[in-house]
């Protein structure tokens, strides 16, 4: 019955991981390019009671099969899945996004890269183009002061219209990040990922071009969560729970019994 116990409270502790990255993901349904978190677990050692080929009947029969008994679950990793979220139009020149593959790539203040899809980005005070939180875009794009209208094409050409209205200025060129394994990427927060071994260097690619996705301007990539997908994993996972529970409960029950039995 201890055994029971030890592998009950493995499911028990699954479980909630699981709901856990199921809350994680229903808060960010609103979250702009938020890519979902899937979990994947795996089943713990196994004990061997009796191994293939041992006679069942002394020198007589031998038994084709082995008597293993597991010792429970746990979680082994959390795979983020970068599929396309909804696109939608947001009318603002500065807000873009990426059709297809590929990261926005953003330097933080102490110089790291990081890499998004969020592009919902901001003009600072020196017209530089940054993200909510103040991080530069990369490669870097100045807006002029007298610019009356900015233009970003799909292929990442950024442009502007000065106050004279008639000539057009070329002042930047976006550039793509993508990564050979993308589910490698280590998210930070704030819709940032970093690079890491598992995700290889990034290749940059200007949009449109290889397998690169296009710029649209003024839209905003949507969060990839579907509600009701989620809302049956968590069914399933309040029900899991519950029956670790009562596995639980059951040994105690029988462990009582037992006692009783001396008595």
């Amino acid at each position: 019955m201890e055994k029971t116990l030890r592998t009950a409270a493995t499911g028990l502790a699954a479980q909630q991981r699981f709901i856990e990255i199921i809350a994680h993901n229903l808060a960010n349904v609103n979250t702009t390019a938020y890519k979902r978190v899937r979990p994947e677990f795996q089943d713990l050692l196994y004990e061997r009671l009796r191994t293939m080929g041992t006679s069942s009947v002394q020198g007589v029969v031998e038994s084709p099969h082995e008597v293993q008994i597991g010792s429970g679950t746990e979680l082994v990793a959390t795979r983020r899945a970068f599929s396309q979220g909804d696109i939608q139009p947001t009318n603002n020149p500065l807000d873009l996004a990426i059709n297809g593959d590929g990261f926005f790539v953003v330097r933080r203040p102490d110089g790291m890269l990081l890499y998004t899809r969020d592009g919902s980005f901001r003009l600072d005070r020196e017209g530089r183009v940054v993200t909510s939180h103040g991080y530069l875009l990369e490669p870097g794009i100045i807006v002029p002061e007298d610019t009356t209208e900015l233009r970003i094409s799909r292929d990442g050409v950024v442009s502007i219209l000065t106050s004279d209205g008639t000539t057009e200025q070329v002042v930047g060129q976006l550039q793509l990040a993508r990564f050979v394994n993308p589910a490698g990427l280590r998210a930070v927060g704030e819709n940032l990922y970093a690079e890491t071994v598992a995700s290889g260097p990034p290749i940059l690619e200007t949009p449109g071009q290889g397998t690169a996705g296009e710029i649209l301007q003024a839209h905003l990539e949507s969060s990839n969560v579907e509600l009701v997908e989620e809302m049956v994993n968590l069914i399933m996972a309040q029900r899991a729970y519950e029956l670790n529970a009562k596995s639980i409960r059951t040994a105690d029950e029988i462990l009582q019994t037992a006692v009783n039995l001396k008595s």
